[in-house]
C-alpha cells in the first residue's frame, strides 16, 4: 500500500476483500463511490504475481484506471477496441508472457473465443467484475452483455470470481450472486452513507438563475450538472458558456471524438463544469469534483446515490444540488412507458421502473434527513442523528414549508380553469388562460371570455405551472399519459372545490445556504495560498506528461502537503497518496516549491 499508492491505513473492509482475493473466495463487495474498492483487485493481483482479469464496461473507464495505475508504477493494461491493431497484438503478446498483473477488458472482449483461448494458456487467478450491478435487470443500469459473464464459471473452475459495485439494493445482490454463480461469496457490504457529501433539494423555479448561482458557490472547481434529456444539456450548457463559465455538454449523440474530447478537457481541467445526461459518468475518475446539480428528477435512487457519488471521491467536502419540480416524475414516466414499449420489455420490467421511480420521488418531497433516508433506502440504519449536512438538518427548508391560507383558494381557481376548458387541454394552455394570455389558441377557443381568464394576470407562468404539477403531484389532479397529455379532475379535485379539503402549496423563496462543519474541518490548518499554488504546479506536471492533474496528486494530497509543509524526502514520504514512485518521480519539484513558499515573508503568506 506504501509502496504504490502511499497510503498509510485500509479503509473498512477493504482487509476482508483483500484477503477474499488472496484465499481465492468469490466475494460480492458492495462500497460508497469513493470507498476504495479497485484496491480491493489491485493489491491481490500485486501479492499474488499472476495475472488477473478485470471486466469493466467503457473504455474511458478502463483508461482512467490503467492511467493512474502507471503513474504509480503499478504493472497494468487495458485490451480494447479503441487500441490500434499493432499496439493490441503486441499487449496481447506481453499478457502472454506474464507481464501485467492486471489486464482491463470489456465484457464482449472477454467473451470472443479468441481471447478466452488465450486465457487458457494463463495462470489466470480471478476475475473483478465492476459496475456488477449492470448485471441485474433490478437495478439502474442493466446491460444483457453482463449476463454472459456466468460463463467464467464453467471455462475457469479454478478461478476466483469478485464482483464490485457502489450501489446495491438487497434483491440486486442476490440477483448478482445468482447470475455470476458464485460459490458461497464473502459478502461485504459497506456504509452507503457518503458523510463528506452535503445534499440539498430544492423546489425548482428558475433553473438557469439557479445553476448559475450553485456554481458561483464553487468557483473555478469541477462541476457535472446532469439532465434528462440530450436537448437539456445543450441549452443549459449555451446558457453558462454565454456567462463566462468555461462548460460543455455531453450526451450519447455526440460523436465518439466529440465525446472523447470533452472529457479530456474536463478531466485536464480545461473545462470546470459538464452539463450531461446519464451517459456520462462511470467513465470518469476524477476525485476533484466539488459539486454535481441535478437540474431534474433522477429516475432512481440508484441513479442518484452513483451520480452524486462523483462528487467527493478524494473524501473531502463536496455538495450536491437537487432542483426537483413535480413535473419530473410525469416526464420519466413517459420516456419509461415508451422505452419498455420500443425495446418490447415484459410488464414486470416497466413496473420495476415505475417502483424505483416512486422511491426517488419520495426521497424529493418528503422533509427528512437526506443522509437517513439514502442509507434506509439501501437497508442500513441510519446512527448519525442530525447529519449537519443537508437541507433538512441545516433548517434551509423552513422557508419553503410554511403554509399559506390563500393555497386552498389558488387550488381551487387552477381546478376551476380545468374544469372550464372542459378537461380537453394541457398545462401549458391552462397556465395561459389563467394567465391573461393573449394566445392565438386562447382565443379561437374564446377561453378569453371565461371566467378563470386573467385570475392570475400578472403572476410568474412558471411559478403557476409549478403549482399544476404540485396538484399533480398530491393525486388532486390527473394528466393523462397521452402524446399531448391533458389535465382531468378527479374525486379529490372535486372536493378541493367543494371546500372539504384543504391544500398546501410550496412558493420558492430566496434561501440562505447554511455553512457546514464539513467545510471548516476540511480546511483547518491549511495554507490555502500554497495549495492554490500547489494546484497550479500539478497542472503544469501533468500537461509536460499528458495525463489528467488529479493522476499527478489528488486535492486530498495537495491539501495534506499545504498542512504539513514537508522540507525534507522522508516527511514528503508521510504526505497522504505520496508512494515511492511518485516521492523519486514528483518530490523533488514538490518540495522545492514548497520551500520556496516556507521562504516568503510572512505578510506574503
Amino acid at each position: 500500500m506504501r509502496h504504490y499508492w502511499g497510503y498509510e491505513q485500509l479503509r473498512p473492509l477493504q482487509e476482508q476483500a483483500i484477503r477474499a482475493g488472496l484465499e481465492q473466495r468469490d466475494s460480492l463487495v458492495v462500497l460508497p463511490t469513493g470507498g476504495g474498492k479497485s484496491l480491493c483487485y489491485q493489491v491481490p493481483a500485486a501479492l499474488a504475481g499472476g495475472t488477473d482479469l478485470v471486466v469493466s464496461p467503457l473504455i474511458a473507464l478502463m483508461k482512467d484506471q490503467v492511467d493512474g495505475l502507471r503513474q504509480c508504477g503499478y504493472p497494468a493494461a487495458a485490451l480494447h477496441s479503441g487500441l490500434p491493431a499493432d499496439t493490441r497484438y503486441a499487449l496481447e503478446h506481453e499478457i502472454r508472457a506474464g507481464r501485467y498483473r492486471l489486464v482491463f477488458v470489456a465484457p464482449e472482449r472477454l467473451l470472443a473465443s479468441n481471447f478466452l483461448d488465450l486465457l487458457d494458456r494463463l495462470p489466470v487467478r480471478a476475475f473483478a467484475i465492476d459496475e456488477a450491478h449492470c448485471i441485474s435487470q433490478w437495478g439502474h443500469d442493466f446491460r444483457p452483455q453482463y449476463r454472459r459473464l456466468a460463463l467464467l464459471k464453467r471455462r475457469f473452475p479454478r478461478a476466483s470470481i469478485h464482483a464490485y459495485t457502489a450501489t446495491a439494493t438487497e434483491r440486486v445482490r442476490a440477483d448478482i450472486i445468482a447470475q455470476l454463480q458464485l460459490d458461497h461469496p464473502t459478502m461485504l457490504v459497506g456504509t452507503f452513507d457518503r458523510a463528506n457529501l452535503v445534499y440539498r433539494v430544492i423546489p425548482r423555479s428558475d433553473l438557469d438563475q439557479q445553476v448559475r448561482e450553485i456554481i458561483r458557490r464553487h468557483k473555478d472547481q469541477a462541476i457535472i450538472a446532469y439532465c434528462i434529456s440530450r436537448k437539456d444539456t445543450e441549452r443549459l450548457a449555451g446558457v453558462l458558456q454565454q456567462a463566462g463559465i468555461r462548460a460543455a455538454c455531453y450526451h450519447a449523440g455526440l460523436s465518439p471524438d466529440q465525446r472523447r474530447s470533452t472529457q479530456e478537457r474536463f478531466a485536464h481541467e480545461q473545462l470546470d463544469v459538464i452539463v450531461a445526461t446519464v451517459a456520462f459518468g462511470m467513465g470518469i475518475d476524477r476525485s476533484d469534483v466539488r459539486c454535481v446539480i441535478h437540474t431534474a428528477l433522477p429516475k432512481s435512487i440508484e441513479h442518484y446515490q452513483q451520480e452524486t457519488g462523483r462528487a467527493g471521491r478524494d473524501g473531502l467536502e463536496a455538495e450536491c444540488v437537487l432542483l426537483y419540480s413535480p413535473a419530473d416524475a410525469i416526464r420519466w414516466e413517459r420516456l419509461i412507458d415508451r422505452s419498455t414499449q420500443e425495446a418490447e420489455r415484459p410488464a414486470e420490467t416497466l413496473a420495476a421502473a415505475r417502483e424505483l421511480l416512486q422511491h426517488m420521488r419520495s426521497f424529493a418531497t418528503v422533509p427528512e434527513c437526506r443522509h437517513k433516508s439514502l442509507s434506509e433506502y439501501f437497508g442500513q440504519p441510519y446512527q448519525r442523528g442530525d447529519c449537519g449536512a443537508c437541507d433538512v438538518c441545516l433548517g434551509e427548508r423552513a422557508a419553503d414549508a410554511e403554509a399559506n391560507p390563500e393555497d386552498t383558494v389558488i387550488a381551487q381557481k387552477i381546478l376551476s380553469c380545468v374544469a372550464r376548458v372542459e378537461q380537453r387541454f394541457g398545462i401549458g394552455h391552462v397556465v395561459k388562460v389563467l394567465c391573461g394570455s393573449n394566445d392565438r389558441l386562447v382565443r379561437s377557443f374564446q377561453h378569453d371570455r371565461l371566467s378563470t381568464y386573467g385570475l392570475f394576470r400578472g403572476h410568474n407562468a412558471k411559478t403557476l405551472a409549478g403549482f399544476v404539477y404540485q396538484l399533480i403531484d398530491q393525486g388532486l389532479l390527473e394528466r393523462t399519459s397521452s402524446d399531448r397529455p391533458l389535465l382531468k379532475l378527479n374525486a379529490a379535485s372535486r372536493a378541493v372545490l367543494s371546500g372539504e379539503r384543504a391544500v398546501r402549496l410550496v412558493r420558492p423563496k430566496p434561501r440562505v445556504v447554511k455553512a457546514t462543519e464539513l467545510d471548516a474541518d476540511a480546511w483547518e490548518s491549511v495554507a490555502r495560498d500554497l495549495f492554490e499554488s500547489l494546484r497550479e504546479l500539478r497542472r503544469q506536471i501533468a500537461s509536460e506528461r499528458h495525463v489528467p492533474p488529479y493522476l499527478i496528486f489528488s486535492d486530498a494530497s495537495l491539501r495534506d502537503m499545504a498542512r504539513r509543509k514537508p522540507r525534507t524526502p522522508t516527511e514528503f514520504l508521510h504526505v497522504h497518496g505520496v508512494g515511492e514512485r511518485k516521492l523519486k518521480n514528483l518530490g523533488p519539484q514538490f518540495l522545492a516549491h514548497i520551500a520556496a513558499y516556507c521562504q516568503r515573508p510572512a505578510l506574503e503568506q
